[in-house]
């Protein structure tokens, strides 16, 4: 296999098996009503679950990052997939809720390797003028893992709510498995400020350590990057009760639980196609930054403050079904997609909103690789996402709460539409944060390019004979 052909298959394989990890993250929010019936406890007790699930996640990814800036980073990614793996099986064969969670969590251990990681890997395979359209790439395979997982869970988990992990372990497996065909990756070498230590047959030999974590804190730009997931995935992750809304919308239209959870991830799963056109954004981001130091950061805050309205409309909006009777959830969805104005305009109102807050994913990433030299970017990204992870999981967690106290007011699925709409709020505080990181990104991207300019120079110059060729 040539060698462009192997980075590029190394790539795909990457961005592949990130969506993995998504999968196993957005498996057990659809089936909240059978696994409490099955272990005996409430739907807001597996809430506590995804949401500690989310932060250990989060906590040990920053973990798994710095070994991965440290060491060689296939083997991490290894030993964390298999990890993940082994909790999703051991989900399956909980008996009751407290192994159900040390299970869950054993997998959010090994899930925190795969993003932090395997982000570190493909910054380093693509050069910076098409880092917003790889990492638009990377991003909406995470979504789309997100899609597949509800929509995993939902069809198959609607008879026998342990199915869908057994198959999310043993795709698990194979991931692993595939780790040895890609490339190795060596470090720093996408960037044209080292090519000529590359070039030299020579290595980028920076690592990071702990003396460097001040620098990281330091860069403004990072500031930015990190605290706005805070806000941010508080409103994303109040999203992953979205196939329940919809689920107590069919309920609420006569269905029995089974036909309204196939039904309900059905309808979260095609109103989340707008995710794929982050690839737009992304490709906005590049064409932008080429012209201006702050345009990814632009385009992100653009997209995040455009999307709330639209929402908001989505979770108001009055979906008719037709009557159940004798219908699988896929002709009653799919079926009823042009013949049913409000299902028709709730669809359009999320890929636009979906469309235009995707955007802020691919620029996110690419701005971390952006703005941070080769050894830091795993740790910054691992930084971000536990930040990520505290945001979502205080969505996931406080959300259910306030459907709680609405619902002694509004039954269901009016509750589930207000506390929603709601947590819309937090994405003004996200767009403002991005705002301010286009004022600060143009300084700190020059100052690494001049960083790596000087070590390349260094590096170069220390390996030339006196008098003599670096040829």
């Amino acid at each position: 296999m040539g060698v462009s052909v192997h980075r590029v298959y190394s790539v795909v394989v990457f961005i592949i098996l990130a969506s993995l990890d998504n999968v196993a993250i957005s498996l057990v929010p659809p089936l909240y009503s059978p696994i409490s019936r099955a272990l005996g406890v409430g739907e807001g007790a597996l809430g506590v679950v995804t949401a500690i699930g989310y932060l250990v996640t989060a906590v040990a990814a920053v973990l798994w990052a710095y070994a991965g800036d440290r060491t060689d980073r296939k083997p991490v990614l290894m030993i964390g997939t298999l990890i993940w793996a082994v909790g999703t099986a051991g989900s399956a064969l909980a008996g009751g809720y407290w192994t159900f969670l040390l299970a869950q969590l054993f997998a959010a251990v090994g899930l925190g390797a795969v993003g932090s990681v395997g982000f570190s890997v493909v910054s380093d395979l693509i050069s910076p003028k098409r880092r917003g359209l790889v990492m638009s790439l990377w991003g909406l395979s995470q979504g789309v893992g997100t899609l597949a997982g509800v929509l995993v869970a939902s069809q198959l988990g609607g008879a026998n709510w342990k199915n869908p992990f057994w198959v999310l372990a043993g795709l698990g497996v194979t991931a692993s498995i595939l780790y040895f065909t890609t490339a190795d990756i060596r470090r720093g070498q996408s960037e044209p400020d080292l090519a000529a230590v590359f070039a030299a047959g020579e290595e980028y030999e920076h690592r990071i350590s702990r003396a460097d974590l001040p620098k990281i804190v330091a860069r403004r730009t990072n500031v930015w990057l990190i605290l706005q997931g805070l806000t941010a995935q508080a409103a994303f992750g109040s999203l992953v009760w979205l196939p329940r809304l919809f689920q107590a919308r069919a309920e609420a239209q006569g269905y029995d639980e089974r036909t309204a959870i196939a039904v309900g991830g059905l309808l979260a799963t095609l109103f989340q196609l707008g995710g794929v056109l982050s690839i737009v954004g992304g490709l906005i981001g590049d064409r932008w930054q080429r012209r201006d130091g702050g345009g990814r950061a632009k385009v992100a805050a653009i997209g995040i403050l455009a999307g709330i309205p639209l929402y908001v409309l989505l979770f108001f909006a009055p979906i008719g079904l037709p009557d159940p009777e004798g219908r699988g959830a896929l002709e009653i969805v799919l079926g009823s997609l042009f013949t049913s104005p409000g299902l028709l305009g709730a669809f359009l109102l999320a890929l636009v909103a979906l469309a235009l807050t995707s955007a802020n994913s691919p620029n996110w990433f690419a701005l971390i690789a952006d703005v941070n030299p080769p050894e830091h970017r795993g740790t910054v990204y691992s930084l971000g996402n536990l930040v990520n992870g505290v945001g979502r999981a205080a969505g996931n967690g406080l959300v259910g709460v306030v459907f709680a106290a609405l619902a002694r007011a509004f039954p269901p699925p009016a509750n589930l539409a207000i506390g929603l709409a709601a947590f819309q709020v937090f994405f003004i505080p996200t767009g403002v944060m991005y705002w301010l990181a286009a004022r600060t990104s143009p300084g700190d991207i020059d100052e690494v390019h001049a960083l790596l300019r000087e070590r390349a120079a260094r590096e170069v110059s220390s390996r030339t004979p006196a008098g003599g060729s670096a040829g």
